[in-house]
């Protein structure tokens, strides 16, 4: 007996469905889990952004809400549908977004090794912060340059250089650029990938 495709991929549809079944599976839990998100979205917050991860620029809907504590938090992101690049498709990483706002791994807090150190050390932001700074400030004085070997005006150091990361949406990537520049730094990158 010959099948066409159509009948073949009807019965292999089927076969499955009652393979499935007859394991025990069931989707109830996964349509709870979708009911109780239909919920919490109807009180959520909506944010557009663009994706931060590649140069193709596809929009996202973020939905964000309180939780117990108060805190706003992320409890969903997903293709924004009436964006022109991607029509709310996603790709495998633009669907891992969520990731980025909620992982249990992700450091909270600002770790420290000093020079010839083997460990880590936990520092608060408020001990951290005035560091980088004078890191900053020291290297770009020690290497600013006004004028280049030909006289003409530069005003850049080439002490100090940026690897911006696929974390950033476009807003945040848009004001580092602006600082970075202010600065006087030449060696900008940003490390999306495609």
């Amino acid at each position: 007996m010959l099948l066409t495709r159509r009948e073949f991929l009807k019965t292999s549809a089927v076969t499955a469905g009652v393979a499935i079944t007859g394991m025990g599976f069931a989707l109830h839990p996964v349509e709870a889990h979708a009911v109780e998100l239909r919920k919490n979205l109807e009180e959520a917050t909506r944010t557009t952004t663009i994706c931060p991860y590649c140069a193709v620029g596809c929009g996202f809907v973020v939905d964000s809400a309180e939780d117990a504590s108060g805190k706003m938090v992320v409890i969903n992101i997903e293709g924004d549908s009436e964006h022109p690049i991607n029509q709310g498709t996603a790709c495998s990483k633009g669907s891992s977004l969520y990731q980025l706002a909620n992982n249990e791994n992700r450091l909270t807090t600002v770790r420290y090794r000093a020079a010839g150190a083997a460990e880590w050390q936990e520092l608060s932001w408020e001990e951290a912060i005035p560091m980088i700074a004078q890191r900053i400030k020291d290297t770009r004085d020690a290497t600013f340059k006004t004028v280049n070997a030909a006289g003409r005006t530069v005003n850049r150091t080439l002490g100090i250089g940026s690897l911006g990361s696929a974390a950033l949406d476009n807003e945040e990537c848009w004001l580092y650029q602006k600082f970075l520049r202010a600065l006087g730094l030449v060696y900008i990158e940003h490390q999306a990938r495609n």
